[in-house]
C-alpha cells in the first residue's frame, strides 16, 4: 500500500521540489498505517464477536446509548466523514455492555461505506447476532464529499436512520427513542391528515 501511495503522489504532478521535498518523504507509509490501522480496520471485525458474550436478562425496556463520535470513509470519493451516532435495541432476552455498541458502530464505520448502509448494518447485527426484538441507528455526520468538494456546503449535514423489528412498528418507541436523540420527531396522526381528511398531505 505504500508502494502504491508512492506511485499516487507520483501521479499527481506535483513540483519536483515538492514531491523529494522531506514533508513527503515518509508520507506513502503513514498512509498506509492510517488505512490500515484506522479507516478500514473494520473488515477485520467480527459483529458476532463483539456482540458475544451477552449477558441474559428478562427485561424488554429500551436499551440506548446515544453519543456515539465515529468517522468513516466514502466509498464514492474515498473522502472521510465523521459524525454521531444514536444507537438502540429492545431485548430479546439478553444484554451487553455499552461499550460494545461503540465497538459495534466502529466495526461497521471503519469501512468503505454509505451513510444509509453503516445506519443499517449497526441494527442489522443487533437483531441478528444479539436477538433485538428491534434495533434502531441513527446518524448524523459531516460529508467530506459534500463540504470540501462538490457544493462545498460546510454546514450541511447528513442524516441517515435505520429502525427494525419493534421500532419500525411502534412508532411510540421510535418517539421515545429519537426524543433522546436530538432528531426530529414524527407528526403526530392528526397532523398528516389536510383539511380535506386525505392522508399524507401537508
Amino acid at each position: 500500500m505504500a508502494e502504491a501511495t508512492a506511485r499516487f503522489l507520483d501521479a499527481l504532478a506535483l513540483p519536483p521540489g515538492v514531491r523529494r521535498g522531506p514533508d513527503l518523504a515518509a508520507t506513502p507509509a503513514r498512509v498506509a498505517e492510517a488505512w490500515l490501522e484506522d479507516l478500514v480496520d473494520g473488515y477485520g471485525q467480527d459483529p458476532a464477536r463483539i456482540l458475544g458474550g451477552a449477558i441474559a436478562r428478562a427485561g424488554e425496556d429500551l436499551v440506548a446509548v446515544t453519543g456515539i463520535d465515529y468517522h468513516s470513509v466514502c466509498p464514492h470519493h474515498l473522502l472521510p466523514s465523521r459524525g454521531v451516532a444514536h444507537v438502540a435495541y429492545v431485548p430479546g432476552g439478553k444484554v451487553v455492555g455499552f461499550g460494545q455498541l461503540a465497538r459495534l458502530v466502529d466495526c461497521f464505520a471503519h469501512r468503505l461505506v454509505l451513510q444509509e448502509e453503516l445506519a443499517a448494518d449497526v441494527a442489522r447485527a443487533l437483531v441478528e447476532h444479539l436477538g433485538a426484538r428491534g434495533a434502531a441507528c441513527v446518524l448524523e455526520a459531516e460529508q467530506f464529499c459534500m463540504t470540501v468538494r462538490g457544493e462545498r456546503r460546510r454546514e450541511a449535514r447528513a442524516h441517515a436512520q435505520c429502525f427494525l423489528g419493534a421500532f419500525a412498528r411502534d412508532e411510540a418507541l421510535q418517539r421515545r427513542f429519537l426524543s433522546l436523540t436530538g432528531e426530529p420527531l414524527p407528526e403526530e396522526e392528526p397532523r398528516r391528515r389536510s383539511a380535506g381528511g386525505r392522508r399524507g398531505a401537508r
